[in-house]
């Protein structure tokens, strides 16, 4: 029973070494390991783990002191720890998860000398990702993995490469899931692509606006995310966006073509839909006339003379 006594870690910095090591037990310890010794290190970790949320949060009787958050993070971020949290979270009991989830997302904000080193250290272990991303799939974590993913992303780099990832598709997966709450986890994550695929399609870089808009493309073109397409056409902010990346170069303009063609497909636009296309319908069939791909293509033509037959067919809607 001596491990359940011994002295309080003297600095944050050793409250994190201290947590590794527990965690390294959890991760490697063998089938041979009496449970009862098991049971000291868990419930050693768990009180580890309370320790170092209070440390970031602070509790009822005093404010966290930004010196000792800075020590912890510049030492949870010196070596493994974060991907130690993730890969034995599996492994821990609820409250230990509930803990470990908060200390992970408070480290995302957490400067060190003015930068968020957590940010740095994702970046070179980008692959943990695959990890919190995938975790919806089990029912037990996926609340703690998509909370964590969620202040992950905040991160640009990170975001962006979850973003281009094929993982992106499986959220139209997630947020059909029976389970309510993991759904709806799933549906805030995705809420948050959403709004920052808008910001790269608005990006000042050629080679990020042409990648957004090609990705938007590939997701709301494939027949199995209806219901996030139909959604998405009935947005007078995304229906600016595109017809603003219409006026960009001819390779951003036909990737945007594909996906604009969608709003004048729509056959129930709401009434701020009709009402832009209807004021810019002479500058957009203007473009469209004269708007051809570098190689024949029949299915663009055929799609291109549908769009000009919708945009002029347009009559103004009254709103509700």
């Amino acid at each position: 029973m001596k491990g359940l006594f011994k002295s309080k870690p003297k600095t944050p910095a050793d409250l994190v070494r201290q947590t590794r090591d527990l965690l390294i037990f959890v991760d490697h310890g063998g089938p041979d390991t009496k449970e009862s010794k098991r049971d000291e290190k868990m419930t050693e970790l768990g009180k580890h783990m309370r320790d170092l949320k209070q440390v970031l949060y602070g509790d009822s009787e005093s404010e966290p002191v930004a010196e000792a958050c800075a020590q912890l993070t510049q030492e949870f971020f010196r070596e493994n720890t974060l991907r130690l949290v993730i890969v034995c979270l599996p492994k821990l009991n609820l409250e230990t998860r509930k803990d470990a989830t908060q200390v992970v997302a408070n480290l995302q904000r957490q400067q060190v000398q003015s930068k968020l080193i957590a940010c740095d250290y994702l970046e070179k272990n980008i692959d943990l990702m695959d990890i919190l991303v995938t975790g919806y799939e089990d029912s037990d974590l996926a609340l703690h993995y998509g909370a964590m993913l969620r202040e992950c992303i905040r991160h640009q780099s990170v975001a962006k490469y979850v973003l281009e990832s094929e993982h992106m598709k499986k959220f139209f997966d997630y947020i059909q899931f029976p389970n309510f709450d993991i759904a709806s986890d799933a549906a805030a994550t995705f809420k948050f692509f959403e709004a920052y695929n808008s910001k790269l399609l608005a990006s000042d870089n050629y080679i990020t606006r042409r990648q957004a808009v090609k990705l938007l493309g590939d997701i709301l073109l494939d027949r199995s995310n209806s219901a996030v397409m139909t959604r998405y056409v009935c947005s007078r902010d995304n229906l600016r966006i595109l017809m603003n990346l219409l006026r960009n170069s001819k390779s951003i303009q036909i990737e945007a073509f594909h996906v604009f063609k969608l709003f004048a497909a729509n056959q129930n636009k709401p009434p701020d839909i009709v009402g832009i296309l209807v004021t810019n319908r002479s500058k957009l069939l203007r473009l469209f006339a004269d708007f051809t791909t570098e190689k024949e293509d029949e299915q663009f033509e055929a799609d291109k003379a549908q769009v000009i037959k919708e945009i002029a067919a347009l009559e103004p809607k009254d709103r509700p």
